[in-house]
């Protein structure tokens, strides 16, 4: 955990935080998804595991993982 307080001290303003889900919008996304996070200035990525039963998502969310599962992830 102390990487990412160090990279809030660091940073002195805003921290941009990026979530996305394993798998979505395709199976071999996930990585050329999450490097393309980062070269626009993403400084925390978070990686969401898709599960079949998401209730404690928001909409948006639960649809990505549907989508994910849906993808063989």
């Amino acid at each position: 955990m102390s990487i990412i307080k160090d990279l809030f001290n660091r940073k002195k303003e805003r921290v941009l935080n990026v979530y996305c889900t394993a798998g979505f919008p395709e199976l071999n996304s996930t990585i050329p998804v999450m490097k393309a996070l980062e070269a626009s200035g993403a400084d925390l990525i978070e990686l969401g595991m898709p599960y079949s039963d998401p209730l404690a998502d928001g909409p948006v969310i639960q649809q990505s993982g549907l989508k994910a599962l849906a993808n063989g992830m």
